[in-house]
C-alpha cells in the first residue's frame, strides 16, 4: 500500500515539532535521578587556629559551623599544661561559635587542642586537629613571672628565712674631751670638781628577724627586733655619774626591698625603739648594686631618734665576695655614733657566711673598732639561720 507523498512529508513535520516537548518531559526525570545520587549534607567547620597567648589571660576561640542543624555538640577538648584533658563548648554567638578557655587555666609553657563535635546518633569526631596530634598554644609568660621563677629555683625554693644572732662589740677605753663637774657617790673623784670622764666603751646586740620573699617588684620584706645594751660617753651627760653612760634600746624594724633593676636594689626600713631616754622612731635605705644573692656593693644608713631622743647613727659599705657554693666572705666599713655616743668612730668587720644543709646557714663576725686613735677594741659576733 502506497502513501501518497504528501502525507509523508505532513507526518515527519508534525514528528519533528513534537521533539521539544518529548525532551521537557524527560528533564524532571533526569534531575530527579541525578539528586537521587547527591551524598547527604555533613556539619563542617571552618576555624583560624590560635598559636599563642599570654599567660593568665582568657583564651578565645571562634568557629563557623555548616550544617549546626546536624550537630548535638561541638566544643574545645584541650590538653592543660599539666596534662589533663579539659573540655569547653562552642555556643552560638552573633557571628561565629565561640568558647572561652578561663584564664587560670592557661599557664606556660603552653596548652594544646582539638576541636571536636557529636552527631545526632551520639557518634564524636574530631573536626579540627585530634588528641592524638593536637594543635598546640604558645603561652608567654610575663618577664617578671619568669625573673621570679628563675630566683625562686636558685634559692631551691626556700621564700622565707627566720634568723637569730648576737654581737659584742668594745671601742675600748673612751676618754672625754672636756672636765665635767664630778657627781655625788662617784669612785675616784669629789663631788664638784671637774674630772675627764673615762668609760669602757662598749656594747652587746641580741637580733631576731624573718624574711618572705616575693621576688618580683618588692624582692623582700622583713621584720627584725632586738635589744641592745652597753656603755658610752653619751653626749647629754654634763655631770659626772657612771650610771648616766650606761644605754641601750629595745627596737622593732620592718624593711621592704626594691627590685629596679636586675643588678640595682632598694632597701628601705622603719625602726622604732625605746631607749634610756625614751620613745624614738627613725629610718634607714641601702642601695644594694650587683646580684642580690650573690656577690655584690651595698651602700647604706640608719639613724634613730632626734633631739634629745638621738640614740645615733650610722653610716656602712659592705662587699659580699661569693666564695664557692656555700662560702660567702663580707667585709665591711662601718662609721657609727651607736649607742649615744658622743662622737663618731670607725669599725673595719668582716663576716663569713656558710650553707651548712637543708637551708641551714652560719655566719661568723669578727673586728676592730675604735672612737679615738689611743684606744680600741675587738667586735665578735654570730648568726644562725634557716631558709624554708
Amino acid at each position: 500500500m502506497r502513501f501518497p507523498r504528501a502525507a509523508l512529508s505532513l507526518a515527519l513535520i508534525g514528528l519533528l515539532g513534537a521533539l521539544p516537548a518529548i525532551a521537557a518531559a524527560a528533564e524532571p526525570a533526569a534531575a530527579a535521578t541525578s539528586a537521587s545520587k547527591a551524598e547527604p549534607a555533613t556539619p563542617e567547620v571552618h576555624h583560624a587556629p590560635l598559636t599563642s597567648s599570654f599567660v593568665r589571660e582568657p583564651l578565645r576561640f571562634e568557629v563557623q559551623l555548616d550544617h549546626p542543624e546536624l550537630v548535638r555538640w561541638i566544643g574545645i577538648v584541650y590538653r592543660s599544661p599539666a596534662g589533663a584533658w579539659r573540655s569547653v563548648a562552642l555556643l552560638r554567638a552573633a557571628s561565629a561559635y565561640v568558647a572561652v578557655i578561663p584564664a587560670e587555666e592557661v599557664e606556660a609553657p603552653g596548652l594544646a587542642y582539638t576541636i571536636e563535635l557529636q552527631g545526632p546518633s551520639g557518634e564524636t569526631r574530631s573536626v579540627f586537629a585530634s588528641r592524638a596530634a593536637p594543635w598546640a598554644v604558645e603561652i608567654v609568660e610575663d618577664r617578671t613571672d619568669v625573673r621570679e621563677r628563675a630566683a625562686l629555683k636558685r634559692l631551691a625554693g626556700r621564700r622565707s628565712v627566720a634568723t637569730a644572732g648576737a654581737e659584742l662589740a668594745s671601742f675600748g677605753q673612751t676618754q672625754g674631751r672636756v672636765a665635767i663637774p664630778c657627781g655625788v657617790n662617784q669612785s675616784g673623784c669629789t663631788p664638784g670638781t671637774p674630772v675627764i670622764p673615762t668609760v669602757h666603751d662598749q656594747y652587746w646586740k641580741v637580733e631576731i628577724g624573718y624574711t618572705y620573699r616575693p621576688l618580683r617588684t618588692i624582692a623582700e620584706f622583713s621584720l627584725k627586733g632586738g635589744v641592745v645594751r652597753g656603755q658610752s660617753l653619751a653626749r647629754s651627760v654634763t655631770t659626772y655619774d657612771i650610771a648616766r653612760y650606761k644605754v641601750g634600746l629595745n627596737y622593732a624594724e620592718p624593711s621592704v626591698r626594691f627590685r629596679l633593676a636586675d643588678a640595682w636594689h632598694l632597701e628601705t626600713s622603719l625602726l622604732t625603739s625605746i631607749t634610756e631616754v625614751g620613745f624614738s622612731v627613725g629610718g634607714g635605705g641601702a642601695l644594694l648594686i650587683g646580684d642580690p644573692y650573690g656577690s655584690k656593693l651595698t651602700l647604706g644608713f640608719e639613724t634613730i631618734g632626734v633631739g634629745q631622743q638621738y640614740f645615733g647613727s650610722r653610716f656602712y659599705s659592705q662587699l659580699d665576695l661569693v666564695a664557692g657554693d656555700r662560702v660567702k666572705i663580707s667585709p665591711m666599713i662601718e662609721v657609727t655614733d651607736m649607742p649615744h655616743a658622743d662622737s663618731f668612730g670607725v669599725r673595719l668587720l668582716t663576716d663569713v657566711s656558710v650553707d651548712i644543709a637543708h637551708g641551714f646557714f652560719a655566719t661568723a663576725r669578727a673586728g676592730y673598732q675604735a672612737r679615738r686613735s689611743t684606744s680600741g677594741g675587738v667586735a665578735l659576733g654570730t648568726t644562725l639561720g634557716l631558709a624554708f
